[in-house]
């Protein structure tokens, strides 16, 4: 006698899956993937919220290939990010100080008894 479950049907056999978690996850690393979903509310026709998902992931290597690597310009994820928002911004402050000094080689002091 074959056993039914209780909605009367037979019970299904699944063939083992040679696949495992690790090779899942090497897959998906290597080939990436996205997941993209908007959040919407409304009230009367009106709309109060959207928020948009957007979620990828993979692997560095295929993140990169992709052309995303904001992690490496974020000073917040990279010390190196850091050190060069850092420089930037310190030769951006001498760049306006030259400008505001009017002349490189005239020091702040002098230029300011001239002008008295």
């Amino acid at each position: 006698m074959t056993e039914v479950d209780s909605w009367g049907r037979e019970p299904t056999t699944h063939a083992p899956s040679t696949a495992n978690l690790a090779e899942i996850l090497e897959r998906v690393l290597d080939k990436g993937i996205v997941i993209a979903g908007d959040i919407k509310i409304d009230l009367l026709d009106i709309e109060l919220l959207t928020i948009r998902l957007r979620l990828f992931i993979s692997s560095v290597e295929t993140a990169k290939k992709a052309g995303i690597d904001w992690w490496e310009t974020d000073p917040a994820l990279s010390s190196r990010a850091a050190h060069n928002a850092l420089a930037e911004e310190n030769e951006q402050l001498r760049d306006r100080l030259r400008e505001l000094e009017g002349d490189d080689e005239d020091p702040i002091g002098r230029r300011e008894l001239r002008h008295r």
